[in-house]
């Protein structure tokens, strides 16, 4: 076991410590519906609300320190309901870089993207990124029912060039009511031909097309990934995985993340049989060295 690793988490949201943010956003259609779906064990909407995730920011902030980590990036969440034209969720930039500013250093800021009010959206990118100090865009497609090649979307790809910070986007199933296609990993086989300085993150492993997030990540050398949403003794098609982050083809472009699910995840990952090597690029170099930490 190598020596305890100050982890980086490149993927959560503040839903995961603010109670009334997890009840506004459970209460949607698309979650609703995920609840009696994909996340029926967690029981009902209502119910999950209370128990998936953190009282406050205050213990947001101790857990930080208890579960070993040195920063965490906290984005400005944009989820779309194609079902009732509103939000699912739209965190404001502003609640981010409160959280920033009162972290002592702890929380990096991560801007979200609306390609439905694209002028608008460019406006907050810029003074999310220029005046807030924000070091990521994050995209969540399957809500907007748009795949990442969409010439939509291409504005941001010219902010995320022009301040040289890196876009990610959510890929693989939509775990709520919302679309799977968009985030099918397979797109950026286009997107990274056509913006090569860009760096582009696919989050979530890609699953159900874990093959498709591998070779993205593998063929092109602006495309990284994440291992968000899943915890690690569960991840999905783990043993492919495991041995695409423990060999040269992935250990170098896959960094860690918890997807709100909880910082102590990091003791699972920990625990996994891979090189300690692997285990502080995963959790730590990596993303120091992709997002300028």
């Amino acid at each position: 076991m190598p020596e305890d690793i100050k982890a980086i988490d490149v993927m959560n949201y503040v839903h995961y410590f603010i109670p009334e943010e997890r009840t506004k956003m459970f209460a949607s259609y698309e979650w609703k519906v995920g609840f009696q779906s994909t996340f029926k064990t967690m029981g009902p909407a209502e119910k999950a609300a209370k128990l998936m995730g953190l009282a406050s920011y205050e213990d947001f902030l101790k857990e930080i320190d208890e579960a070993g980590y040195d920063k965490v990036i906290l984005s400005s969440l944009k989820q779309w309901s194609l079902v009732n034209s509103t939000w699912v969720v739209n965190t404001s930039i502003d609640m981010i870089k409160d959280f920033v500013d009162r972290s002592k250093g702890k929380i990096v800021g991560g801007v979200g993207y609306n390609p439905l009010r694209i002028e608008d959206s460019l406006k907050e990118l810029d003074k999310a990124i220029k005046q807030y100090g924000f070091k990521y865009i994050y995209v969540h497609p399957q809500g907007f029912g748009l795949p990442p090649n969409d010439r939509r979307y291409y504005p941001a790809y010219v902010k995320a060039l022009e301040y040289g910070i890196p876009i990610g986007f959510q890929t693989g199933h939509s775990a709520e009511a919302m679309p799977s296609d968009p985030g099918r990993p397979l797109y950026f086989d286009e997107v990274a031909i056509q913006w090569p300085s860009v760096n582009f993150v696919l989050s979530h492993t890609g699953w159900p097309w874990v093959d498709e997030w591998i070779d993205m990540v593998w063929k092109h050398p602006n495309v990284y990934g994440d291992i968000s949403a899943y915890p690690p003794r569960s991840l999905p098609e783990k043993e492919k995985i495991v041995a695409f982050i423990d060999s040269w083809r992935g250990v170098d472009k896959v960094m860690w993340g918890t997807n709100s699910l909880g910082l102590k995840l990091k003791a699972q990952f920990m625990e996994m049989t891979l090189k300690d090597d692997t285990k502080r690029k995963i959790l730590r170099d990596n993303a120091v060295k992709l997002f300028k930490l």
